[in-house]
């Protein structure tokens, strides 16, 4: 079995990963760098969003082409993290969330295009992602028990609000998605939930949460206890990421729902 693991803000690297071999994986919508290597001896393949040294920041990360360079690979499975402003006033900093729920509406890439992979008129594979929940069960099951393992802080479940970067949400935006449920948010995960469904891959996401978001504490989170728990956040997805891998290559999900299609 091969998994995928798509890392982002400050985890660049990923830690304990041996027999690391770094690749260039040319797709139809330009190369994306990975790295393919071993961990607890599983065979997985790196992509850092960002790039090293954050090159990429949220509206340029390169989704469609990082989903079809991980299906070229032929990634089984894709354990994702994320990064997160917490819309819960209850929730501790620097505790995770696995997500099982997606708040996306706008369904479009940065550049203004819609988030699929469906681009031409007749591609074979065209059609519909229909499903129930976005994010895969057992993919969850295999995060949440890696974190609580490690007796790491964390809910079972959430809503994971994407939003457009890069910059941060006024008051007033937040208001109306935790008016809508939204337990957490960060600018990267709405589409790669999408692309990847569309792809027939199984996708699990963790969030590690940084900051309340913009009106959710009285007092607002100052920005070095952001970047620190940013900084903080590779120790705790490394270690999740550790335990996770080898259950998930014990059980390998399949796909999440249906994909409805014209050929």
């Amino acid at each position: 079995m091969r998994i995928g693991i798509v890392t982002g803000s400050g985890t660049y690297a990923l830690e304990g990963l041996r027999g690391a071999e770094p690749r260039t994986v040319a797709t139809p919508e330009g190369d994306v760098p990975v790295t393919v290597g071993t961990l607890g001896g599983v065979e997985v393949v790196h992509l850092a969003r960002h790039r090293d040294g954050h090159e990429l920041v949220s509206h340029q990360v390169t989704h469609r082409a990082n989903v079809l360079a991980l299906r070229e690979l032929a990634v089984d499975a894709v354990l994702a993290v994320t990064v997160c402003g917490t819309c819960d006033p209850d929730a501790e900093l620097g505790s995770l969330v696995v997500f099982d729920d997606l708040h996306f509406l706008q369904n479009r890439l940065a550049d203004g295009s819609l988030c699929t992979l469906h681009t031409e008129p007749g591609t074979p594979g065209r059609g519909h992602w229909v499903f129930e929940d976005p994010f895969s069960a057992p993919l969850r099951d295999a995060l949440l028990t890696a974190a609580r393992d490690a007796g790491l802080a964390v809910r079972d479940g959430g809503c994971y609000g994407h939003v457009d970067g890069p910059r941060f949400n006024t008051k007033a935006e937040i208001r109306t998605l935790v008016a809508a449920g939204v337990t957490a948010v960060s600018q990267t995960a709405g589409p790669e939930t999408t692309l990847f469904g569309e792809a027939g891959i199984p996708y699990g996401l963790i969030g590690f949460q940084t900051d309340y978001a913009n009106g959710i504490s009285d007092v607002a989170t100052p920005v070095a206890t952001l970047m620190d728990l940013i900084s903080r956040s590779t120790g705790s997805f490394a270690t999740v990421l550790a335990g996770a891998i080898p259950l998930v290559a014990a059980a390998p999900p399949g796909p999440v729902g249906t994909n409805i299609t014209w050929d």
